[in-house]
């Protein structure tokens, strides 16, 4: 029998669930078997690093079978990132609770509980709230015969088959980046209603300014679209004609750094600009921090290519979060928000500035993070970010979530992942959890078919030519197919890499950068994820709302969302589920018993219900 018992993902003994606003209070209980009765029982807490913990007598409350409880109830005034444990007090001394694997022990050194405070008046877009999300890369969706790309300022390689391989060192040792199919905004224009049949609300692009590269994060010039994509004023056109379809777009900002060829920097001379390599005398000297390295000055990750910026400093950042900055400029041509690269490089007093801008000119702009970790706690640069408290970000890419797909998939592990997603649940603030963008694959990452597909590790230098085998493909989107029903599911918005969908497959960067396979779709997939849009669109006042996850088997795993039960296995035999209601099949289920209340799982298989009745599942563990 265990001596203590504390759950802080069940309401009995935390209330409310998960992550606090400032003012707000919370019973904490904990339930103590009776032969270990102290004298006195404490909730202790501390704020982040603070060195003292602060002490709350926790009352009696009542016995609960061999237990007895206690409780207490707290508001915290100040946002901020806490952790807290329970100390009982005995007539030898003093015991201390804290956790171990999730679960409560008595033990003088464990892990404390984490508690995420938020600001009370902290809002996000109510738009982005059950939306889905399609992200592009410019230079590989569609490349418009109505615009041909005008003269660059630098050497340039455009390829002759929109199906060749993107170049990459292997090919060619001096490799620089600048090899383009010449996708461009026209092109995405003219599949307006392709997206829109996916059910997407958002377009996020990867970076569209000027760039000598073609994934064009080493920005050359801020205030112009790359001249191999279109125009501003194209740009200005695609917004409005997206957004009269009910679709906003969405930027990709570059702010750490810029690039090494560009008007700021201007290292080759290719601008008319005096740029900060040409010296002291330059307007942008003072963004950059030049040293007596062997390339002379502070680069991002030490590509040469890629010039660190200050962004703090008073010129730079007046010229990205001013009245007449970078991000009004862009949002005032049509931009419904920014995707901030590499978001834990940007300082606190930068992101700040940001959000102020962003909100000021549009309150309703929506402001994602690169943050590949839990956001909540993400220790950076020698401080705790504090991203997700109310005056920074909305949202975050949830690379955490997508570990937690990915692990399940492949080996149908239901408590664990249960465990996983509930965590994220429980950390991020109310406001943050539906606008989570949730990512099977990123221009970052392997194809999610290659990822479930490929069961054996294939060398970088050996990925361009690696075709898959049928029977990596089928499992590869076999596995995806499981994957997008979460991810279209549960909280967040469900992000489409371009041409996932179409079953596009690809290794890590730049072979997850393929051109959309035209004429070569999987149509299956594609009616799938249409399938999975309608669904989101019927039912888009369910998806807004809380989701609870539950193991109900080995393998099987049900998640609630206002009216709808989810239900997956992803084991190898057949697990059956008692519900306590009646519900109507709305997704999948071809092949599922549901009678009687009685749900029979095959392997891998999934189904959405929609509920009748009001208690739902008999046999659950959170």
């Amino acid at each position: 029998m265990e001596r203590i018992i504390y759950n802080s993902k069940n309401k009995i003994y935390k209330n409310p669930f998960g992550a606090l606003p400032t003012e707000e209070s919370c019973t904490f209980s904990i339930d103590i078997l009776k032969s270990e009765e102290p004298l006195e029982v404490f909730f202790s807490y501390r704020k982040d690093a603070a060195a003292d913990p602060c002490y709350v007598n926790m009352d009696y409350v009542c016995e609960t079978g061999d237990y007895l409880r206690f409780s207490c109830r707290l508001s915290f005034s100040a946002s901020g990132l806490y952790f807290y444990r329970f100390e009982f007090s005995y007539p030898g001394g003093k015991r201390f609770c804290g956790k171990k694997d999730g679960t409560a022990f008595i033990e003088d050194w464990l892990d404390e509980w984490q508690l995420t405070v938020y600001d009370k008046g902290f809002q996000t877009p109510e738009w982005a709230k059950g939306a889905v999300m399609y992200q592009i890369f410019p230079d590989r969706f569609c490349r418009s015969d109505n615009y041909m790309p005008q003269t660059a300022k630098n050497e340039r390689k455009i390829h002759e088959s929109w199906f060749e391989v993107p170049d990459f060192i292997y090919d060619n040792p001096e490799y620089k980046g600048n090899d383009f199919f010449c996708g461009n905004l026209k092109g995405i224009a003219e599949r307006i209603d392709y997206i829109k049949s996916l059910g997407v609300d958002v377009i996020y692009l990867n970076p569209i300014f000027e760039s000598p590269e073609n994934h064009r994060y080493s920005t050359a010039d801020y205030t112009k679209v790359d001249p191999y994509l279109g125009t501003n004023e194209d740009f200005k056109e695609l917004c409005s004609r997206f957004r009269e379809a009910g679709i906003r777009v969405i930027l990709d900002g570059v702010f750490s750094h810029t690039g090494a060829d560009s008007i700021y920097f201007n290292k080759f001379g290719h601008y008319d600009s005096i740029g900060a390599w040409q010296g002291s005398a330059s307007p942008y000297y003072n963004w950059y921090q030049f040293n007596d390295s062997e390339i002379g000055y502070d680069c991002w990750w030490g590509f040469e290519t890629l010039p660190n910026v200050n962004e703090t400093e008073p010129d730079f950042l007046n010229f990205i979060t001013g009245e007449e900055g970078v991000l009004s400029y862009w949002q005032d041509l049509g931009a419904s928000g920014w995707r901030l690269d590499v978001a834990d490089e940007l300082p606190d007093g930068f992101l700040d500035a940001l959000r102020n801008r962003v909100k000021q000119t549009d309150p309703d702009a929506l402001i994602i993070g690169e943050v590949w970790e839990d956001a909540t706690n993400k220790f950076a640069y020698g401080v705790r970010r504090r991203y997700l408290l109310g005056n920074q970000l909305d949202s975050v890419m949830n690379y955490p979530w997508r570990n937690a797909v990915i692990d399940y998939v492949k080996t149908g592990g239901a408590k664990l992942f249960c465990s996983r997603i509930t965590e994220i649940m429980e950390n991020y603030p109310a406001p943050v959890l539906n606008c989570l963008m949730n990512i099977l694959s990123t221009h970052d990452t392997e194809r999610i078919i290659n990822v479930l597909g490929v069961t054996h590790n294939v060398a970088h230098s050996e990925a361009a030519e690696y075709h898959l085998t049928e029977e990596e493909y089928n499992r590869g989107k076999a596995g995806f197919m499981a994957a997008a029903f979460l991810q279209f599911a549960l909280p967040g918005i469900p992000s489409i890499y371009y041409g996932d969908e179409a079953g596009l497959t690809g290794f890590r960067d730049p072979y997850c950068r393929m051109g959309f396979p035209y004429g070569r779709e999987d149509f299956e997939l594609i009616d799938f994820f249409q399938g999975l849009g309608k669904l989101r669109k019927q039912y888009r006042e369910d998806f807004s709302m809380p989701a609870e996850c539950f193991a109900a088997g080995e393998h099987t795993v049900i998640f609630t969302r206002g009216a709808l039960l989810f239900a997956i296995n992803m084991g190898s035999y057949e697990e059956i589920v008692k519900l306590s209601s009646d519900f109507v099949t709305i997704y999948g289920g071809e092949h599922i018993n549901f009678q009687n209340n009685m749900l029979a799982l095959p392997e891998h298989t999934f189904v959405a219900l929609k509920k009748e009745g009001q208690n739902m599942v008999e046999n659950k563990e959170k």
